[in-house]
């Protein structure tokens, strides 16, 4: 019988938009430098000619004639505004001009570093912007481009360095204590992190910001008692703010504390009483407890809250993906999938986990029918098409799985899985010149993939099959084969069809054995098996080998050949009683089946 197969931290930066700029930075108007434009390669080459002529030696700029400074004055103004246009080769221009008359001009400096970090061009940023503190050590914006250009170039120690003068030495500057404090932490240099922040709360005293750092601080200490007590100075200070009671539940909770994370939990949950992420802190203990029905309870709780972030969700469900099917878990991950498609009804990513979920639990209708819901939101995904048609081919609906393949290749027109597809659609359908032509194309796009390559050489026997091109049929079983010698779908259609035609019956006998050997009560190898015995006229190894079939089968086909083996060996009215039994068990039989039971005998 046949058998179908199938960052660091960004520094705030602006500056002076003019030839005269300010003596100092107003400490809370920094603004972020644009990103970086690529150049070409002969404006890269250009820029470097150009750096590389001013910052050549040269003799002390004499005072500058009324006239000169007129033109200096003039081409800053140009630089700028190209700088503003991102046109940075001409930004540079003018302003290297402005330099060679200027040099000492920290604002032209200032402006020639800017330009070079949006340029990409970071060596020269940070040597232009060295130069305009060190003429001007006053003004805040000149350290914070610093810093990023030695940001940039992962020179943290340096900007570290830049930050820590700019506090010390700009007046009204402390507020980039914050920014200091964040770039010890991103060193791991904690007792240098935590000094910082005791600079900022003596000067600005205690805020919710240096503690929430400062317990951060803590936590990497291991140093869990003082992490504690800032975040109960946290709530203490702010009684309705959730995050921080969440934070310290999370904290007890992580730490074996479970008594006091539930405590704690519930406290927000009073605050805030639909509050999602307190009732998963709260279904993670009574894990922890081995309370799994208050656990699931509070889970679910959290699923059906739309407040509980998608992304979130779906992270849930993927843990538990990995470990189903599992009886115990497939009806809280079904239930906990269904809650994530009600609480976000428009969201891709909801459906398509479920549907993952369904298929894993062995919903697979629904699984295909939950997928294409997610397509509906979002037809891009791949992945999602791919899962379609399979669940298509295993529910054996020809009709979906050439729709939805169709579909995909609108999508996807290179992807050889979708063709293979397409062309088992065909095959269900009983249309095998559409097979061959969807699965000989599919099988080109698979080149370099031997075994993809080998499922289309197993279709394609079973496609030219039906066309009956027996040469092409052979040969393609026989391609399948050498990649896959273990391809059992292929083994058997192809033994089958060589006792079809009584050919190669000693090779189709082999074949099939050994996939009787791996698989011994499958009915459909072992109806094979037995006729390829009857072909052989071992018409005793095909009656057991049947009757073996038949206690896990009711195929009308399986039984049919159970009546030919009878009849075979003599007992007539038995046979003819199994053809009757065969004709009650539903399409499956041969079209000489009627005959046999009419005339009462054996026909081939």
């Amino acid at each position: 019988m046949r058998q179908f197969v199938v960052s660091l931290l960004v520094l705030g930066l602006c500056g002076p938009v003019g030839w005269a700029q300010s003596r100092r930075a107003s400490a809370d108007s920094a603004a972020v430098i644009r990103k970086p434009t690529k150049l070409s390669r002969q404006e890269k080459r250009e820029l470097a000619r150009r750096a590389a002529a001013s910052n050549a030696p040269r003799p002390a700029a004499p005072t500058l004639s009324a006239k000169d400074k007129e033109i200096s004055e003039a081409l800053f103004v140009d630089g700028v505004k190209y700088v503003t246009l991102e046109d940075y080769p001409k930004a540079l221009d003018r302003l290297l001009k402005a330099y060679a008359l200027s040099p000492s001009n920290a604002a032209v400096n200032y402006k020639i570093a800017e330009a070079n970090l949006l340029s990409g061009n970071l060596r020269d940023a940070a040597n232009y912007a060295q130069a305009a503190v060190q003429l001007d050590p006053k003004n805040a914006y000149y350290y914070l481009l610093l810093a990023q250009a030695q940001a940039s170039q992962k020179q943290y120690d340096a900007a570290t360095a830049t930050y820590a003068s700019l506090v010390r030495d700009v007046p009204g500057s402390g507020n980039y204590l914050f920014q200091l404090a964040d770039l010890y932490l991103a060193q791991n240099k904690l007792p240098e992190a935590l000094a910082t922040l005791e600079k900022a709360q003596q000067q600005f005293g205690t805020l919710d910001e240096i503690s929430f750092k400062r317990q951060q601080i803590y936590l990497r200490q291991n140093n869990l008692p003082l992490a504690l007590k800032e975040g109960e100075s946290l709530i203490a200070n702010n009684p309705t703010e959730t995050r921080y009671v969440l934070a310290q539940a999370e904290m007890y909770a992580s730490n074996n504390r479970l008594p006091d994370a539930i405590r704690v939990a519930e406290q927000a949950l009073r605050i805030d009483p639909d509050n999602p992420q307190a009732r998963l802190i709260l279904a993670e203990v009574y894990r922890q407890q081995n309370q799994p029905e208050a656990s699931q309870k509070q889970l679910k709780l959290a699923f059906e809250n739309p407040a509980l972030d998608i992304d979130q969700q779906v992270r849930i469900l993927v843990g538990y993906l990995k470990q189903l099917p599992n009886d115990k878990l497939n009806p809280l991950a079904l239930d906990l999938a269904a809650a994530t498609v009600r609480s976000h009804p428009k969201e891709a990513k909801a459906y398509s986990v479920a549907g993952d979920v369904q298929t894993l639990t062995g919903k697979k209708r629904e699984a295909r029918n939950t997928y294409l819901k997610a397509l509906r939101l979002d037809n891009s995904k791949y992945q999602l098409w791919q899962q379609v048609v399979l669940l298509d081919a295993e529910l054996n609906q020809a009709d979906s799985l050439l729709v939805h393949s169709d579909r995909a290749l609108e999508l996807f027109p290179n992807q050889a899985q979708l063709w293979f597809f397409n062309g088992v659609g065909h095959s269900l359908k009983q249309q095998p010149k559409q097979a061959v032509s969807a699965l000989e194309h599919g099988r080109k796009l698979a080149a370099g993939n031997a075994e993809l390559q080998a499922q289309f050489d197993a279709q394609l026997g079973d496609a030219y099959h039906e066309l009956k091109d027996n040469a092409k049929s052979d040969a393609a079983y026989e391609s399948a084969l050498a990649t896959e010698p273990n391809n059992y779908g292929a083994l058997n259609n192809y033994s089958y069809y060589l006792s079809l035609r009584g050919e190669k019956l000693e090779k189709a006998k082999e074949m099939s054995g050994r996939t009787v050997k791996q698989f011994p009560d499958n009915d459909t190898y072992l109806d094979t098996y037995a006729w390829i015995l009857y072909k052989l006229k071992d018409y005793a190894g095909a009656r057991t080998s049947l009757e073996h079939a038949l206690k896990t089968t009711k195929d009308a086909a399986v039984i049919e050949h159970y009546g030919d083996v009878l009849w075979q060996l003599g007992q007539h009215p038995q046979a003819v009683a199994e053809w009757q039994r065969a004709r009650k068990a539903g399409p499956g039989a041969s079209p000489l089946l009627d005959r046999k039971i009419k005339e009462q005998k054996l026909y081939e």
